[in-house]
């Protein structure tokens, strides 16, 4: 078997342990309870996102929704972020909606929107903010065509950080029960022999799982 092969074996064997392993990604998950909490089968949550654009600090859409998703169960009615929105027109709407945790409460103490509130049979807004960031970036690839046909050939490798804070409003004590936050960090990589094969840490799925998770076991006072 001469060099080239051998090379070319070396790096398969490389990427497919890469496969194996998978992007690598770290999770740390805190809360900070202000008072005691407690749902029943009648009362509802909401997720929510600053929506305000354009913004380069709007916390992704997809977040929201995963984390509304993983926290709606048999023990938590969690309204979906429309239906909301749509039921509390104009106070959540983009060019109305507040900017961050800290305009909640007077917004909540508005008498209408507490009537709209108490009519949805909502309990607490859980307010997200946060990001996904790629942090770092390193390797090289070039790719190109000729008479024998064309690949890529390199290695890249890219570091992620996700870290969002989620405030849990009481509607009922109009005030503010506690903080969740979740912080994921991963390195995805993409070596490529070829073709590029792109091995990615799901860092945004991490840290939504996390912050879900501890969000109902806060909401639920476990």
């Amino acid at each position: 078997m001469n060099n080239t092969y051998t090379d070319v074996f070396r790096g398969i064997v490389m990427v497919l342990g890469l496969f194996l392993l998978g992007g690598c990604v770290t999770a740390t998950v805190q809360e900070v309870r202000e008072r005691a909490t407690g749902i029943t089968l009648s009362d509802a949550v909401v997720v929510l996102g600053r929506r305000s654009r354009p913004s380069n600090n709007e916390t992704e859409i997809d977040f929201i929704s995963c984390v509304a998703n993983n926290l709606d169960n048999n023990a938590i009615n969690v309204l979906k972020e429309q239906e909301f929105v749509d039921a509390t027109f104009p106070w959540f709407e983009p060019r109305t909606a507040p900017v961050s945790a800290t305009e909640l409460p007077a917004l909540l103490d508005e008498p209408l929107l507490a009537q709209r509130l108490q009519q949805l049979g909502l309990r607490y807004v859980i307010w997200v903010q946060g990001q996904t960031k790629r942090v770092s970036q390193s390797g090289s690839m070039t790719c190109g065509v000729g008479a024998g046909g064309g690949g890529c050939f390199g290695f890249l490798t890219w570091e992620n950080d996700a870290s969002y804070e989620a405030s849990i409003w009481d509607t009922q004590q109009q005030r503010a029960a506690g903080r969740v936050s979740s912080d994921a960090a991963g390195t995805s990589y993409m070596p490529a022999l070829v073709v590029p094969i792109p091995i990615i840490a799901r860092v945004q799925n991490n840290a939504c799982t996390g912050l879900a998770n501890q969000l109902e076991g806060f909401i639920l006072n476990q």
